[in-house]
């Protein structure tokens, strides 16, 4: 298990809005897009009620530009 496991859909979201990501729209299925307010930068979260898959979650950081450790400390 690593550092990014185990984290749900809620606290993902309040995090990416401490980086500057708001919600854009709906996406495909389960899914929202989610927009930086000043790069424009999207990502797309998937909106379940489990656990998010740790790889999930190190793609969607990586197409946010936002580094793991300041993720975890945010």
């Amino acid at each position: 298990m690593g550092r990014l496991s185990g984290m749900r859909y809620r606290e993902v979201v309040r995090r990416l809005r401490t980086f500057g990501f708001e919600f854009d729209r709906p996406g495909p299925g389960s899914h929202e897009v989610w927009r930086h307010r000043e790069t424009g930068r999207k990502v797309t979260l998937p909106h379940h009620a489990r656990d998010m898959a740790e790889g999930t979650l190190r793609a969607i950081l990586r197409e946010a530009g936002i580094d793991v450790e300041a993720f975890l400390n945010a």
